[in-house]
């Protein structure tokens, strides 16, 4: 196929505003902004968030930018509106153990009103026990009861008493004892010296009478102990006689009011059942104290915290499930904390700092992690996976057995998790996790694929269009012109290189709307034009192109060596990129290649030199197989060959020169000159065809800027591969240049029609034998190639002089 030269239609895609068929994007707001050119992607984020099975989570793997976040917080919203609204989570004090605070699940909002309806069960026992236990009805009631003790208790200290005086004794109660003395004659107390002068018989019987005393008065204690027990009794069963219809009638206005149907019933009616039996067995504390009154209200107050419910979930006023972001998931955030307070050197806690995590209140619904911030912590990574594993929760505070003082340790019931977690990576991410961690790749077996491009259509331009429509009213910017949003759309293709394809990635398009409504906005318009977004465009390359301005610079003040007029052997210009990362541009570099006789073949400088990476060094591999068939009937070849890219200290690396590696090669070997006004691109096969490279834009654009500063003159032009023909968005000023004749861009589908250009000779085809016409490329190189193989085999075998007579 022979060369072509592109015409200037071949050079861009230019998109009819009248084809859109809107004047702006004010007219588009009344359509739903959809997934633009992500249709595999949306169906499998539909039906994962659809599947209700477990490890039905979701993987969104895509680049940055490309709508992966907000979309699918779209979606989530969308699909939790029609699920149910989940419980509530409580968690209460756990009576047999306190260290192991309940979990209790109530229907949503029913957590709220549990907690109001114990807080008021908590304000009547304040208020109403120590009333009934003021009544007259108790005042009487336990007034009898410890009347007939006093009396049962009168009677056996009558008897005892009695007993006393009969062996000449009188008793007296003294601070709960006891206490007897002796009496003498006439009823007199006698003292212990009198009682020292008594004869030695009489001090015996006196002693002897001493111990029957001591005696009865322990048999006086055994008989009033039990009956002081019974009056006790008796008056405990009497205050929760009188407390406990109080008790029975607020339990049981609670179980009314929680109306709805109650899963864990049983355990919420086990819990009130001991509430009512702690309340009965601490009905003292709700008498006002003589003695030491404060300690009796802390007391009180402590006995009252077990009546409280931590309400960790609140789902009351929630329509369908919950849809939540979680941007910093860190292991208490995730998975829920424990509070704990310093009390006298000790870290104390209770069911009440019990604090749940976003895990726990996306239970029912769906919570959006991403999977950079859960490698950060491999604490929260093991537990992460744990809980997929057994889909249950166990809250837990972790580094408390680490900390410098003892901390009290508090262990809540693990509960069920039912979540549907949707996981956003970068796709290396998502295949760096399949190969090191496959259990927990299996628990994601929704893979939702966000593409970086896709095909254009009307359908897609005016979704497109949609976006720009919602973008302006959701941040509040003039609207888009039809021309405007034309540019914009020409702009999606420029980003992927490609007139058939647009970017999926809309964040640089937003970007793009806020920076022209920008400078709209400065000159007080009312639409935004398409002269807005051009200078938009230019602005921001003004503020990222310095270090291409330098190297242009350096080209123009003769820095750097290229040559853009007339002819030369073995050097040409190959057009390189250089990526920033934040921007890319273009720039030509010489390329020059030296051939001679010897053995050692082609020598690729800068791998010698380790300036080059391996896919720059699979290139010139390639050329170098392709260069032995050209010429394998001429094998072995005896050649030294050097290519070197001049001026050139930062590295190598892509295979896109090894077109211009090879049309060097062949002038060196033929001696015949390049045109230096034609820059060249592309990579070569083993075959010989010419391959497309990226960048093309970027590496026209570069060359013609330097051709421009130079004064372009119609000899300029590059030469690019035939089928990077599509991939052309080149800058308007290079559409008029090629219009003028001013410039050229040639491609070509092989490499023997890219050397034909460059030298104005035939490259040549081989005959039955393999041999080149003489006067074509091939066959100058081909004699070249035959000499270099007799200056070897001369060198090795050097002619023996003789003498002559």
């Amino acid at each position: 196929m022979p060369i072509s030269s592109l015409s200037p239609a071949d050079l861009r895609l230019t998109i009819d505003p009248d084809s859109l068929e809107f004047s702006d994007s004010s007219e588009l707001l009344q359509y739903p902004l959809p997934w633009i050119g992500q249709e595999r992607a949306e169906m499998a984020a539909r039906f994962g968030l659809g599947m209700d099975q477990s490890d039905y989570n979701l993987f969104v793997l895509g680049e940055v930018g490309s709508g992966r976040s907000s979309l699918l917080h779209q979606t989530m919203v969308a699909a939790a509106a029609n699920r149910a609204t989940p419980p509530d989570l409580c968690y209460l004090h756990n009576f047999d153990a306190p260290e192991r605070p309940l979990a209790l699940r109530l229907p949503a909002g029913q957590g709220r009103l549990l907690r109001q309806l114990l807080a008021r069960l908590i304000k009547s026992l304040l208020m109403e026990i120590p009333q009934r236990l003021d009544g007259q009805d108790f005042k009487v009631e336990s007034e009898r009861i410890r009347k007939a003790y006093k009396a049962e208790e009168a009677k056996a200290y009558t008897e005892l008493t009695a007993f006393a005086e009969l062996h000449n004794f009188t008793i007296h109660r003294e601070a709960g004892h006891i206490v007897f003395t002796l009496l003498g004659e006439k009823g007199r107390i006698l003292t212990e010296d009198e009682m020292l002068t008594l004869p030695k018989a009489h001090r015996v019987e006196i002693e002897q009478a001493e111990q029957e005393l001591h005696a009865e008065i322990t048999r006086y204690f055994e008989k009033i102990r039990p009956m002081e027990r019974v009056m006790n009794e008796a008056l405990a069963v009497l205050q929760r006689q009188v407390v406990k219809p109080l008790l029975e009638n607020e339990l049981q206005e609670i179980r009314v009011g929680l109306k709805k149907q109650i899963k864990d019933s049983v355990k919420l009616g086990s819990y009130l059942e001991q509430v009512m039996q702690d309340v009965l067995g601490n009905l003292e504390l709700f008498k006002v104290s003589d003695t030491d009154e404060e300690s009796r209200q802390e007391e009180l107050e402590r006995v009252m915290s077990r009546y409280r419910i931590n309400l960790v979930v609140d789902n009351d006023g929630l329509s369908g499930a919950p849809v939540i972001v979680e941007d910093n998931p860190l292991f208490r955030s995730l998975f829920g904390s424990i509070e704990y307070q310093s009390e006298n050197d000790v870290l104390a806690t209770d069911f009440t700092r019990i604090r749940a995590g976003s895990l726990l209140k996306a239970h029912g619904g769906f919570l959006m992690l991403h999977l950079r911030d859960l490698l950060a912590d491999a604490l929260v990574w093991e537990k992460l996976r744990r809980l997929l594993r057994s889909d249950r929760l166990q809250i837990e505070e972790p580094g408390t057995a680490f900390t410098p003082i003892t901390a009290v340790s508090l262990v809540p019931e693990a509960v069920d998790v039912k979540v549907k977690i949707v996981l956003i990576g970068s796709r290396q991410e998502y295949y760096d996790l399949q190969e090191a961690d496959p259990e927990f790749a299996c628990r994601f077996r929704v893979k939702v694929d966000f593409a970086e491009s896709f095909l254009a259509s009307a359908e897609t331009h005016r979704a497109s269009a949609i976006f720009v429509a919602h973008t302006c009213r959701e941040l509040g910017l003039p609207h888009f012109s039809a021309a405007a949003v034309a540019r914009l759309l020409e702009y999606s293709h420029r980003q992927v290189d490609d007139q058939l394809r647009q970017s999926a990635i809309f964040a640089r398009a937003e970007a793009l709307v806020m920076e022209s409504a920008a400078l709209c906005h400065a000159h007080a318009g009312y639409l935004v034009e398409a002269a807005d977004v051009e200078a938009a465009l230019r602005a921001r390359i003004l503020r990222h192109d310095y270090p291409e301005q330098r190297l242009q610079e350096s080209i123009a003040e003769g820095d750097m060596l290229i040559a853009l007029n007339g002819e030369k052997v073995g050097q040409l210009n190959s057009l390189t990129q250089v990526d920033l990362g934040d921007y890319r541009f273009g720039l030509p570099v010489r390329v020059t290649a030296r051939t001679f006789a010897g053995e050692d073949g082609l020598l690729n400088i800068e791998r010698e030199v380790e300036m080059s990476g391996p896919i720059h060094d699979k290139g010139v591999f390639i050329l170098q197989n392709y260069l032995s068939a050209l010429f394998a009937h001429v094998a072995p070849l005896a050649l030294n060959a050097s290519i070197v890219f001049e001026q050139e200290y930062n590295g190598m690396e892509g295979d896109s020169a090894s077109c211009a590696e090879l049309y060097v090669l062949l002038s060196s070997l033929s001696a015949l000159p390049l045109r230096q006004g034609i820059a060249v691109t592309g990579a070569v096969n083993q075959h010989g065809e010419v391959l497309p490279v990226g960048g093309i834009n970027e590496k026209i654009e570069g060359y013609f800027r330097v051709c421009e500063t130079a004064g372009l003159d119609g000899s300029h032009g590059v030469l690019i591969p035939n089928r990077n023909r599509r991939h052309l968005m080149l800058e308007h000023k290079i559409v008029e240049a090629v219009a003028k004749n001013l410039f050229h861009i040639y491609t070509a589908e092989h490499v023997s029609e890219g050397v034909q250009l460059l030298t104005g000779f035939p490259t040549g085809i081989a005959d039955e034998t393999g041999n080149y016409r003489h006067d074509s490329i091939l066959g100058r190189a081909q004699q070249a190639l035959l000499a270099y193989r007799r200056a070897c085999q001369e060198s090795q075998h050097p002619k023996v002089k003789r003498k002559r007579f």
